[in-house]
């Protein structure tokens, strides 16, 4: 089965919202969630990136990933990050 991975930028507006939308995140993180990436200086090959932090998480199906975002843990989570960066997400399935 293919792994699901969601990537995450992020343009930080108010670093002491973003801790708390960490603290928030971290319960819905307990379950199956594989934190490969949190980088703040990505190193652009080409074009323009959109954000000063980028996150990489892995799942172990894109259906997994779906159900960890949309679970009630994190969904509580995200209002906290909108409000802290400009952000975008997506899901996309591993090889």
């Amino acid at each position: 089965m293919a792994k699901g991975y969601v990537i995450v930028t992020e343009s930080i507006k108010d670093p002491a919202g973003m801790a708390e939308y960490g603290k928030a995140a971290a319960k819905a993180m307990a379950n199956g969630v594989k934190v490969l990436a949190v980088d703040t200086k990505a190193q652009v090959l080409e074009g323009e990136w959109p954000a000063t932090q980028t996150v990489v998480l892995e799942f172990e199906s894109p259906e997994a990933a779906r159900a960890w975002y949309e679970s009630e843990e994190y969904q509580a989570a995200i209002p906290l990050r909108q409000a802290a960066a400009d952000c975008n997400a997506v899901i996309v399935n591993g090889l």
